[in-house]
C-alpha cells in the first residue's frame, strides 16, 4: 500500500513493483495480507498497468545447477503470483551465458523462456528486458532480442504470443546505442518494429545513464542529468507508436529521498518537448545508486 500511495501522490499512471526480495531466491508462499487493497486502490486511482520486476538472481542462459531449476522455477512463481498484485506484466533480466556463448545462450533461455510461458496465466504477458552486454549477459542488441523470440517461437508456437520485450535506455547507451541523438532513438525505434514488432514493446525503463556509451556498464542517473541527456530520451517519450504499445517506468536514483517526484517532473517536462531541464543541486548526485543489476551465479 505504500507504494500505491505513493505513486497516486507523485501522479503515476503505472507502476513497478517487486514481489519479493529481488536478491533471494526464497519466495514468499502467499501474497502480502494488503494486496487485496492494493489492487483495489491502484484500480480506483486508474493506475495501469502493474509490472512486477522478478528477482535479480533469475538467469534464464546459465547452465550450472541448481541455479539453472531456479531461475526458470522462480520465473514461473512470479508469473502465477502477478494476478494477486492485479499485475499484467512480469518483467526479467536475461541472464549471461557465462563462458558458453551466443547460441548455446540463446537455446537454453528460449528453453526456459517456453516452459515458463506454458505455465503462465491468461492476462500476464513475460517481458525480457535488454542488457547493457557486460559480463556475457545476452539481449544487448536488437538483433538478439530478435533471436531470442525467433528461437522461443520456433519450441513453444502459440504460446509466444505473450512474450514481449522492454527496453532500458540506460541499458541501450551501455550497449552502444547512441540514444542522445534524436535520429538515433528513430532509427532504434524503427529497426525494433522491423525485427520484433513494437506491438511487443511493453515496457520502456525510462533511465539516463552516468556510464559512457559501449562501456558495458549500467549506472542510472537522472533524467537529463547523465551522459545521455534530454534530447533522446524526450524522443521515447514524444514517439506516437511507444505511446500506444509500451508503458514508461523510471528506475532513477534517490526515490527514498523523493526524487521519483523530482524524475516524474522532469520526464513530463521532456514529454511537453523540453530540450533542458532544471539543473539539480548537488545532493542530488551523492544518493545511493538504484541497484539495477546483481551478476548472476551460474
Amino acid at each position: 500500500m505504500r507504494a500505491a500511495r505513493r505513486a497516486r501522490q507523485i501522479g503515476a499512471t503505472a507502476l513497478q513493483i517487486f514481489s519479493d526480495n529481488p536478491t533471494a531466491w526464497r519466495r514468499r508462499q502467499e501474497a502480502p495480507r494488503d494486496a487485496t487493497a492494493f489492487v483495489a486502490y491502484l484500480e480506483k486511482a486508474g493506475i495501469r498497468p502493474v509490472a512486477v520486476h522478478a528477482s535479480y538472481l533469475i538467469n534464464l542462459a546459465g547452465s550450472a545447477e541448481p541455479f539453472a531449476s531456479q531461475s526458470r522455477a522462480g520465473l514461473v512463481h512470479e508469473l502465477q503470483r502477478a494476478p494477486e498484485y492485479g499485475a499484467t506484466l512480469v518483467n526479467t533480466h536475461i541472464g549471461s551465458h557465462r563462458g558458453g556463448g551466443l547460441e548455446a545462450g540463446i537455446q537454453r533461455i528460449a528453453k526456459n523462456v517456453a516452459a515458463a510461458l506454458a505455465e503462465a496465466p491468461s492476462g500476464v504477458r513475460l517481458v525480457l528486458e535488454n542488457s547493457s552486454g557486460g559480463g556475457d549477459n545476452l539481449g544487448s542488441t536488437i538483433e538478439e532480442l530478435a533471436r531470442i523470440l525467433e528461437t522461443t517461437a520456433s519450441l513453444s508456437g502459440d504460446h509466444a504470443s505473450p512474450l514481449a520485450f522492454c527496453l532500458d535506455t540506460a541499458h541501450l547507451w551501455g550497449a552502444g546505442y547512441d540514444v542522445a541523438e534524436t535520429e538515433a532513438v528513430l532509427a532504434l525505434i524503427d529497426r525494433f518494429d522491423e525485427l520484433l514488432g513494437v506491438d511487443r514493446l511493453a515496457l520502456v525503463h525510462l533511465n539516463d545513464s552516468r556510464s559512457l556509451r559501449g562501456s558495458k556498464n549500467d549506472r542510472h542517473e537522472h533524467l537529463g542529468a547523465g551522459e545521455i541527456g534530454p534530447a533522446g530520451l524526450g524522443v521515447f517519450l514524444r514517439d506516437t507508436r511507444l505511446a500506444s504499445a509500451a508503458a514508461f517506468m523510471l528506475e532513477t536514483p534517490g526515490v527514498e529521498a523523493g526524487y521519483d517526484a523530482v524524475n516524474m517532473r522532469r520526464a513530463r517536462m521532456l514529454y511537453d518537448g523540453a530540450s533542458e531541464l532544471p539543473v539539480l543541486p548537488a545532493r542530488a548526485f551523492r544518493l545511493t545508486r538504484h541497484a539495477t543489476r546483481v551478476p548472476p551465479k551460474s
